[in-house]
């Protein structure tokens, strides 16, 4: 059995996929962008601005599936500019503690409306 997160605390999904989906004890978030949900409003801020939005989004996320990001095993991140991956590290390292998920951190040719970062999370659910 799976079943579909949903939450107004994360954009809403913008396309035939779900924010999430829990089966077999996990939790699989979709990637998120920097969009306030509240406003809709996409962050066109730094890196660190843009990285803290979408970490808030995975966790609501996550939350929503009865999970949190201290549960999380495995995250990807997908950067705009590989030349950004420390300040993003130093934002991400604020979010997860020890013993921090598995994580791939890849820079791609182009992300959805161009923002500079995206992640997914696959976490336990509790």
């Amino acid at each position: 059995m799976k079943r579909q997160v949903q939450t107004d605390k994360a954009p809403k999904a913008i396309g035939p996929y779900s924010q999430g989906i829990v089966a077999n004890g996990f939790v699989f978030c979709s990637g998120q962008i920097p969009i306030d949900p509240a406003t809709g409003e996409l962050n066109n801020g730094t890196i660190e601005e843009q990285t803290r939005q979408v970490l808030k989004n995975v966790a609501a996320v996550l939350e929503a599936a009865g999970s949190s990001l201290e549960e999380a095993v495995k995250c990807t991140v997908f950067l705009q500019d590989m030349n950004d991956f420390a300040k993003m590290n130093a934002v991400y390292a604020e979010f997860f503690k020890a013993p921090s998920p598995a994580r791939a951190a890849v820079q791609v040719a182009r992300l959805p409306r161009d923002v500079k970062v995206e992640i997914e999370a696959i976490a336990l659910v509790k």
